[in-house]
């Protein structure tokens, strides 16, 4: 019998004027209050009727949140920033063009007009058991039905599963973490920063997120340091349609060079695990060492030890290894015979 799910659950809708009130609503409301950036990932939520809350915190009429202010160290980004307004400020194109490439790659203009780099980062996974209503382990139940012999499984890990094997879906992830970039929280408590690769977490930590964010807490900002401004920088992302799709598998880094050795680089992957990769491996292999196709095709094959594959994405291992390889060793020209 068809389930048609074409209406939302009733919900209180919240609408602070800042953030200090929308902080507040959160620790009042805890467990049973939705935050909703622009909405791209929350509605679909709502129109399906799988997440019920009984409070939604909108934060769009909160003007602090938003725009790119720089700081005595880089810049600060507000949480509902829209990835376009990313995408085309003059600051970050000039010293942080990784982000805005990443940023540049999310869905469809669209959804970019609308999208917020805070929703771009929180989001869930988009594995179909999951959001079809299905009792899987992240939403509760005792199975994961992406990883059995007749499991539909093409765009899951082949890292870090642990029950789960849903992937983390977000383009701008892996350049942040590239770019070494602090997350600004606030709650109850007080404020704190934590940095980019630490905001993530896998099933092993808790399965039923993707974040360290709890009941009360408000992401504000991303903060990102000078340090990296202005170096090479590289982002690659591989999907089935050039529109809209959430990425196979997509590649972040930024290296500092001198002539062409690498003094230092940060490198992350996204949708091979629970949460974006950070390689440090590689990282700590090819420092000192040039930037060529030969450090690439070194670093690709260690990017890539460890990786299990399930039934239907072996195809991601040799991906995540070209990807390794083009963002250290660059792009080589096509011959022709």
């Amino acid at each position: 019998m068809a389930v048609f799910r074409d209406v939302m659950p009733a919900f209180d809708l919240l609408q602070p004027s800042s953030a200090a009130e929308a902080q507040r609503l959160l620790a009042e409301n805890g467990s049973d209050a939705w935050v909703m950036a622009g909405g791209m990932d929350s509605l679909d939520w709502l129109k399906d009727r799988i997440k019920k809350p009984r409070v939604l915190v909108d934060l769009s009429g909160i003007g602090e949140l938003k725009g790119i202010r720089s700081t005595d160290d880089g810049i600060e980004i507000g949480a509902m920033t829209t990835l376009t307004e990313i995408g085309e400020h003059p600051l970050v194109r000039k010293n942080y063009g990784l982000l805005a490439e990443a940023v540049e790659h999310v869905a469809s203009p669209q959804i970019r007009n609308q999208g917020t780099l805070g929703g771009n980062v929180s989001q869930d996974t988009r594995c179909w058991y999951y959001r079809g209503g299905w009792p899987c382990y992240r939403a509760g139940g005792e199975t994961c039905f992406a990883d059995t012999p007749v499991g539909r499984n093409r765009e899951h890990a082949i890292f870090g599963a642990d029950r789960c094997v849903a992937v983390h879906p977000s383009d701008s992830a892996p350049a942040l973490i590239a770019l070494d970039a602090k997350f600004v929280i606030r709650n109850a408590k007080g404020e704190r920063t934590v940095d980019a690769e630490d905001y993530f977490i896998g099933p092993n930590v808790d399965i039923t997120h993707l974040n360290i964010l709890q009941p009360g807490d408000l992401l504000t900002a991303i903060r990102i340091p000078s340090a990296w401004a202005g170096q090479k920088f590289y982002f690659e992302k591989v999907r089935d349609r050039n529109v809209w799709d959430f990425p196979l598998l997509n590649v972040a880094s930024a290296m500092e060079l001198k002539g062409n050795t690498i003094q230092r680089i940060r490198i992350a992957v996204n949708a091979v695990a629970p949460a974006p990769l950070r390689l440090k491996a590689v990282e700590a292999a090819v420092a000192g060492k040039p930037a060529n196709a030969e450090t690439g095709e070194m670093a690709g094959n260690l990017a890539v030890k460890g990786a299990v594959p399930l039934q239907f994405n072996a195809f991601k291992i040799p991906m995540m290894r070209n990807l390794v390889k083009r963002a250290i060793g660059g792009v080589e020209e096509a011959t022709w015979a």
